[in-house]
């Protein structure tokens, strides 16, 4: 396990919008709840309150998970990307994610179960020449 370093803003990418998209995940399943963006005071508020806060872009305001919907999201972690653009926060989710009232805002729309790729095929593939990509 890793130590936890403060949070430190300046080191994370906001896009030009001022924003950085956040992935939302369960902390005991590992699914994937739901996307949603933050500003630099979202991220702030998320880490010293510990309940996820997200900023509407269309309502252009902050929204606390739970505060009228009762689905709440408390961080058990909060991580950001190799680039420091894309924020993972774990949660315990109390309730659904998803505005719809599923429990995750990817349930029921999966596009393809499966391909025949395995790791044995792509092993076994001719390699590419050099340079062509």
């Amino acid at each position: 396990m890793s130590t936890p370093i403060p949070l430190n803003t300046s080191a994370l990418v906001f896009a030009e919008d001022g924003l950085i998209p956040a992935i939302i995940q369960d902390v005991n399943s590992h699914r994937v709840l739901m996307l949603g963006y933050m500003n630099e005071e979202a991220v702030k508020r998320t880490v010293a309150e510990g309940r996820v806060t997200f900023w509407s872009r269309s309502r252009q305001e902050f929204w606390r998970k739970g505060d009228t919907s009762g689905h709440s999201q408390f961080v058990r972690s909060f991580s950001y990307d190799c680039d420091a653009d894309t924020l993972l926060i774990e949660v315990e989710q109390i309730g659904a994610a998803c505005h719809t009232g599923s429990h995750s805002c990817f349930d029921d729309r999966e596009i393809i179960a499966r391909t025949n790729v395995t790791v044995a095929s792509l092993n076994s593939a001719p390699s590419m020449p050099e340079g062509s990509a």
